[in-house]
């Protein structure tokens, strides 16, 4: 599938509901879980969110559109989370994701982006040149993954109580 900006957006505007109908009013036994080892817990992937719509969509998005001779991406700090949710609840993430998704959405709407701009590039600093439209359609494919990983992580606090039916349930197994 071609990437379709309104499309695109329709995903994004969901992600911070989803996962609010998904975490809010659950037990940490839910949003504290992880799959074991150095994995991610719903809380942490929540902080995770909103640490991109913090510093990087549509602050990349913004470079590329400066058209400016600097291009390249400030490299994305994957664990910022960490320190930045520290102390807060689940339900101060959640809101602060959705207020801060709710403003990038608007200012993408903003600017009312053509054909010509969503082949503009900037510069990953890991993959190179990559576009506007490469950069907005990742957005959509990240908040995806973690709205299946959150999923994963938390079916699989199951994985040894369903007995015989895990043959059955492949998010257990992978």
């Amino acid at each position: 599938m071609d990437f379709d900006l309104t499309a695109g957006i329709a995903v994004l505007e969901r992600t911070p509901h989803t996962l609010r109908a998904m975490l809010v009013d659950l037990p940490p036994a839910w949003t504290d879980a992880t799959e074991g080892g150095e994995s991610w817990s719903p809380y942490v992937i929540v902080g995770h969110l909103l640490h991109g719509e913090r510093s990087d969509w549509i602050q990349r998005a913004r470079l590329i559109l400066a058209r400016g001779a600097d291009r390249r991406f400030t490299p994305y700090d994957r664990l910022a989370q960490f320190h930045e949710s520290q102390g807060k609840s689940l339900v101060t993430l959640l809101d602060e994701f959705a207020q801060q998704r709710g403003a990038n959405l608007a200012t993408l709407a903003g600017w009312h982006l053509t054909d010509a701009q969503l082949i503009l590039e900037g510069e990953h600093p890991e993959f190179g040149a990559v576009s506007l439209r490469q950069l907005l359609a990742t957005w959509v494919a990240h908040d995806l993954g973690h709205v299946a990983q959150v999923a994963r992580v938390m079916a699989k606090q199951y994985r040894d109580a369903v007995g015989p039916w895990r043959a059955y349930l492949p998010v257990m197994n992978r």
